[in-house]
């Protein structure tokens, strides 16, 4: 294996993959009791920053990274750097839908200690998938994952909620609806919130996040108000020109999102950097495909820099400059319990 490269199969071998699925037909409640028995944290952060992985893509029909279109559909790699970057990296957690963070608990039973991996770590549950990207009822976006009675439940430390925002298209007012619903919901289960606050527009027949400053600035504020309390919302925010005054619009804990995957890992660390030096209530980031699918393929690398932005107070280049040595690390972290 070349410096850098990152093979699924040799991380997360194949048989592993496999035992999933014969754990879902023989024991269909082990996910349910490793759920259970999960270590959890006291409080939501450690330090008042988060550095969270995002894995709820394929539930809304996302599966495209760079010129592959169905790259994050194919499950058996996606799960594979999911835990490469939770088993190696001390990312605070992951955001999944059930299927996914159900998947991944099983893959982490079948280290020595099954609850380890993600005991103290924090799972957020994803809600509404149901604006399907491409469809025709796209800003619908119903819920179709966890409602909050099944995460309370499940003892998950939170559950996030897409508000993409056109205010040319009537489906937006549905979604804000539910989104009422949910905060509400949240609120009265002292259950956290990670709300997701984008302005869309459509584009030759595709819905595309519009970062314009001010309309970001708007929205937040419409997303800050949502719910009878917003004291355990934080919003996910994508990076604009001008963040300080998206920060400056709201109180509320902001987490960076990252986007769609790109080959200018440089870049993306200056833009980390400019948010967290954007406002004191930037706490962190919530990524997913940019970091799980980086140019040179090992993702751990770059979760390390990241992390090391967040927590530790790294700038972009000395970040950049201690991820290289984090390439090919640790990857026989399943294949001795093969």
């Amino acid at each position: 294996m070349k410096q850098g490269e990152f093979e699924p199969d040799r991380f997360f071998p194949s048989k592993l993959f496999a035992k999933i699925t014969d754990n879902r037909v023989d024991r269909p409640d082990l996910p349910r009791n490793l759920l259970l028995a999960r270590r959890r944290r006291r409080s939501l952060t450690k330090d008042g920053k988060l550095a969270l992985l995002a894995a709820d893509h394929p539930a809304r029909m996302v599966t495209s990274i760079r010129d592959d279109p169905l790259r994050m559909g194919r499950r058996h790699d996606l799960l594979a750097r999911v835990l490469r970057v939770m088993a190696c990296s001390p990312f605070d957690g992951v955001l999944g839908t059930a299927d996914v963070l159900e998947d991944l608990v099983v893959a982490s039973s079948f280290l020595k200690s099954p609850t380890e991996l993600f005991d103290g770590k924090l799972l957020i549950g994803s809600v509404n998938r149901g604006g399907v990207a491409g469809s025709s009822f796209e800003l619908d976006d119903r819920v179709t994952g966890y409602d909050v009675e099944g995460a309370v439940h499940l003892r998950l430390d939170g559950v996030k909620f897409l508000l993409r925002f056109d205010p040319d298209d009537p489906l937006s007012l549905r979604t804000i609806r539910y989104c009422v619903e949910v905060a509400k919901e949240c609120s009265a289960a002292r259950m956290p919130l990670f709300l997701e606050p984008l302005p869309v527009v459509r584009k030759d027949g595709k819905i595309k996040t519009d970062s314009d400053k001010s309309k970001l600035v708007k929205l937040v504020g419409v997303a800050s108000a949502i719910g009878g309390s917003s004291s355990r919302v934080w919003l996910k925010l994508p990076y604009c020109e001008g963040f300080d005054e998206v920060a400056a619009a709201t109180s509320l804990p902001i987490l960076l999102l990252g986007g769609e995957a790109s080959d200018n890992v440089r870049g993306l660390l200056g833009e980390i950097e400019q948010a967290l030096n954007a406002g004191p209530n930037v706490r962190g980031v919530l990524m997913g495909r940019n970091l799980l699918y980086p140019p040179w393929e090992d993702p751990l690398p770059l979760a390390m820099a990241v992390n090391w932005m967040v927590h530790d107070g790294l700038g972009a280049e000395q970040a950049a400059a201690k991820m290289v040595k984090w390439s090919g690390k640790d990857l026989g972290v399943f294949r001795s319990n093969d």
